[in-house]
């Protein structure tokens, strides 16, 4: 492999991850909001969640694109990589004029499997970063 284009792919992955991150603690924010929101919390509550969940939503879709930079970065390696990951449709409306628990529940439930997806593919973007480093040596990593 040649160090410039394991550079690329690492700078790439390393973009990606933390895009990822963003994301992960806009719906962290999103989840507490929830789970008050469920208690009782009412329109405000709703929104407040709701504001949070659209800024994880800017940065899924940075983290997008910044996962298909990855992949074609790995491409240029001789490695390969399908990251999909999706927030999915919270039902902003139901959840905001028709506040009640089953709804609360639905999308806190959303909210609980994007954090998981993207649990897994930060995993998935450390471990093969992970290979990627040692061969770049000791100046970098």
């Amino acid at each position: 492999m040649e160090k410039q284009e394991v550079r690329e792919a690492i700078q790439a992955g390393e973009a990606a991850l933390a895009s990822m991150k963003k994301a992960r603690e806009k719906l962290g924010s999103a989840k507490n909001w929830g789970l008050f929101d469920m208690l009782g919390g009412g329109m405000f509550s709703s929104f407040v969640k709701h504001s949070k969940m659209d800024e994880a939503s800017l940065y899924m879709d940075e983290a997008k694109q910044k996962l298909a930079a990855f992949e074609r970065e790995l491409k240029d390696v001789s490695l390969s990589a399908d990251f999909s990951i999706e927030l999915g449709s919270f039902m902003r409306f139901a959840d905001t004029f028709m506040d009640n628990v089953f709804v609360d529940i639905m999308v806190q439930s959303r909210i609980n499997e994007a954090i998981t997806s993207l649990d897994q593919i930060s995993s998935q973007v450390s471990s093969i970063l992970a290979e990627l480093y040692p061969v770049l040596g000791d100046q970098e990593g």
